[in-house]
């Protein structure tokens, strides 16, 4: 998962910088329409999993990193629970089993 707040941060800075070069205010959401975090998080983490930077891009700045962070986890934990209700595990062996980590 490291890797995925490492881009976040950097996605975030590099979209602020963008903005603040370009005259615009280093504002969160440069269109209408508003996305929730879960909404976000959703995009993001599903970007990240086909590797599509750019889609990864938009997804991040739809809202502040804190809130991406967040909804990222929020995903992150709803995604062990399925997976170990649907494989009779507990969440620890499913999280572990996913990062390649030996059982404990």
């Amino acid at each position: 998962m490291s890797g995925i707040f490492g881009r976040l941060r950097k996605t975030w800075g590099k979209k602020t910088a963008e903005r603040s070069e370009e005259g615009q205010p280093a504002t969160r959401r440069p269109e209408k329409t508003r996305h929730n975090l879960f909404e976000a998080a959703a995009a993001y983490v599903s970007a990240c999993a086909e590797d599509d930077q750019d889609r990864l891009e938009e997804a991040a700045a739809w809202v502040s990193p804190e809130a991406l962070s967040f909804g990222v986890n929020e995903l992150a934990c709803r995604a062990v629970i399925a997976l170990a209700r649907e494989r009779d595990e507990s969440p620890q062996t499913v999280a572990r089993t996913l990062l390649g980590l030996p059982a404990a």
